[in-house]
């Protein structure tokens, strides 16, 4: 028998080298040869009928071995072929030195052959069954896990944490080790695989603590492929390869290599390797497929993540250049601001804050949010803040500001509406917008909002109140008026204008919100920052359903010591007093380097005042760093520069203010009107107006 069992494994290793590339298999077979050999020479020798023959008991087992081993069933069938051809040759040549009858030998030879057909279909039958059983099994449980992946890779838009996923999910069930690494190409946003040297970042690997066979290479390190390495062949040609090592079964080198790369939308993203160590089974060509499609959802999950990260900085850095990096010089408050994004996948929206200074030593206040988040809605923001700051500068009344303002929102939406570039699902542009102004001389604050949150206001007693303010409409419903609010706000009262990300979240409604807000106001605090982080840290979590803005003021106060006013008849002889009662002043204020140019100044507004305003008339100064000449009257006409023609007699008045005044303008009031200039002693004189 131990001849017989020896030619038939020779046969084997001759016909058949595959069975013994993997040690495993190789004995495995070696053990099955001796048991069919023993199993069929037994039956023969015991004359059992050939219906009742039964392989060996292992035979099925190490037929689901060779399955989950990769084995093609016609090897395993042309295996049992070839085995009863040599056992029959062999034994066929045995009968004739038994006996010389032919019959005998005829009768023997017909019924070797019975038996061994016999013997052999019904080992093939049982063998294929198991066999298939097997591979059905095994295709069940790669559709599981690719159902799995499917669920389990992908669940943020971090790319980080996707390709984790991605390690964590294959480490075990498929592989001892999964290495992730990805192009900082991809992760900048390109689409192609640039010349030169590969440049790789290690975003996840699993487990952490075992290298890959590029030792050194730390999560999220960044490293080089080498030229002709397996991952420079992946990621240059988009295929996926599969390697073997010696020694398998070694814990102490990896024996087996899936290298597929990451590709999704025609972009090579990076690659994902998986290893085998302690797993004595080497990959072969489904485990192959099924690297393929794991990795082929963890891409498109990583592409989503990447696309997403890339359009939200996009975003985010368009909201942060729309927003004032720097809140502009002004006495009239004392002002502290946060903007913080979307945490969610939502990503960065429309909110926004501004401070503006005005005239007369006005500061006026914005809070707003645009409806939507992403690209469009930060642009839209920045071309409402751009409208918002261009109304102010033209002193318009926070309530007809507004008027405007849904005028634009309006104008906005009906240009996106016949945009045929536009997304169908983004619907019509909203936003809502707060708008206040607070005056540090008369210590009164002018309030109207449209949709928005009313602000919290902090009086010197400590308690702290939501202003009572009527809500407007939403801006671009069109067609509704918005209402005003005016209060008196003693120096250093606070005020806190936010939107409503701030006070709403998924542990919390508004009022819950609000009350949180108006405790920490409370809190005696100099410093405006510390209080702005406060109220982020009690209100937020650390990643927000919305993007949050928040602007608190401390109001100041310009005291009678640093304005002076005086009413003027409507007589041209009144400008010669006006003259000395403003060198008097700026006399008293040490401000003697600005006397010629602020009674220039002065004697032309007061002078056209007279001539084409209507009484009452007053004059006044502001010191406020600057020095503001504000000359008021009952008449709604705006003056105009206009150019003097060389024999007119008038016409130059305001082109020589224009020249001596650092800036200058008109605001209107509900009744008259107040031209006003800048004086600054720094400004140098235009000495080719007098030319």
């Amino acid at each position: 028998m131990d001849e017989l069992t020896a030619d038939v494994e020779q046969c084997l290793r001759r016909e058949l080298p595959a069975l013994w590339e993997e040690p495993d298999v190789a004995r495995m077979v070696s053990a099955n040869i001796i048991d069919h050999v023993r199993a069929s020479l037994s039956a023969l020798e015991t004359s059992v009928e050939p219906r009742r023959l039964e392989p060996p008991a292992a035979d099925a087992e190490r037929a689901r071995r060779l399955a989950r081993y990769g084995m093609p069933l016609s090897t395993a069938l042309r295996a049992l072929r070839l085995g009863q051809r040599i056992v029959n040759d062999r034994l066929l040549a045995e009968i004739p030195r038994l006996t010389g009858d032919p019959v005998q030998v005829a009768a023997a030879a017909r019924r070797l052959v019975e038996f061994s057909t016999m013997y052999v279909d019904r080992a093939a039958e049982q063998g294929a069954a198991a066999f298939q059983e097997e591979r059905d099994r095994r295709l069940r449980c790669r559709l599981t896990m690719v159902n799995e992946a499917s669920m389990r890779i992908g669940t943020t838009l971090d790319i980080a944490r996707t390709a984790q996923e991605l390690a964590d999910f294959a480490t075990g069930r498929f592989a001892d080790l999964v290495t992730v690494d990805l192009l900082d190409a991809a992760l900048s946003g390109q689409d192609s695989v640039p010349p030169g040297p590969l440049e790789l970042r290690r975003t996840a690997q699993c487990p952490v603590t075992r290298t890959g066979l590029r030792s050194g290479i730390a999560p999220q390190q960044h490293h080089t492929c080498p030229d002709g390495s397996p991952t420079a062949y992946a990621l240059a040609t988009a295929r996926p390869c599969r390697h073997q090592m010696d020694r398998p079964g070694d814990p102490r080198r990896f024996h087996s290599t899936l290298v597929v790369p990451l590709k999704a939308r025609g972009a090579v993203l990076g690659v994902a390797e998986f290893f085998r160590y302690s797993n004595p089974v080497r990959y072969d060509d489904e485990d192959l497929l099924l690297a393929q499609e794991i990795a082929a959802r963890a891409a498109v999950a990583v592409d989503n993540a990447r696309r997403y990260t890339n359009a939200r900085a996009t975003a985010l850095t368009l909201q942060r250049s729309l927003l004032p990096r720097h809140a502009p010089q002004q006495s009239a408050a004392e002002v502290a601001c946060r903007y913080l994004p979307a945490g969610s996948e939502a990503g960065v929206g429309g909110d926004w804050y501004d401070v503006i200074p005005l005239s007369g030593a006005r500061v006026a206040l914005v809070v707003g949010d645009v409806v939507g988040h992403g690209i469009r809605a930060a642009a839209t923001m920045g071309r409402l803040r751009t409208a918002v700051r261009t109304l102010a500068h033209i002193d318009l009344p926070p309530d007809e500001l507004l008027t405007h303002l849904d005028d634009v929102v309006l104008h906005l939406s009906a240009e996106a509406s016949t945009d045929p570039d536009a997304e169908e699902a983004e619907g019509d542009i909203g936003a809502t917008c707060l708008y206040a102004v607070y005056d540090p001389v008369a210590r009164r604050c002018t309030l109207a909002r449209a949709g928005h949150v009313p602000p919290a206001v902090v009086i010197r007693d400590g308690k702290a109140d939501v202003l009572d303010l009527p809500p407007g409409p939403p801006l671009g419903l069109g067609g509704l008026p918005f209402e005003t609010l005016e209060i008196e706000l003693p120096e250093g009262s606070l005020i806190a204008l936010y939107t409503d990300g701030l006070i709403e979240g998924r542990d919390h409604d508004a009022d819950g919100g609000l009350a949180t807000l108006r405790r920490t106001l409370v809190q005696p605090d100099p410093f405006l920052e510390s209080i702005c982080d406060r109220a982020l840290e009690a209100l937020l979590p650390d990643r927000p359903d919305d993007d949050v803005a928040l602007l608190l003021a401390r109001t100041h106060v310009l005291g009678a010591d640093r304005v002076a006013s005086w009413d003027l008849e409507a007589d041209p002889a009144v400008v010669a007093r006006a003259r000395s009662e403003v060198s008097r002043q700026l006399r008293e204020w040490g401000l003697e380097e600005l006397d010629f140019t602020a009674e220039l100044v002065v004697s032309e507004l007061v002078t056209n005042a007279i001539r084409y305003g209507l009484p009452p008339i007053s004059l006044r100064l502001i010191h406020d760093g600057t020095l503001l000449c504000e000359v008021s009257d009952a008449a709604s006409t705006t003056p105009h520069l206009r150019r003097a023609r060389t024999f007119d007699e008038g016409g130059r008045g305001l082109l020589l203010v224009a020249q001596l005044a650092e800036q200058w303008g008109t605001r209107h009031a509900r009744r008259g009107k107040t031209v006003w200039a800048e004086l600054n002693a720094s400004t140098e004189f235009p000495v080719h107006v007098f030319e």
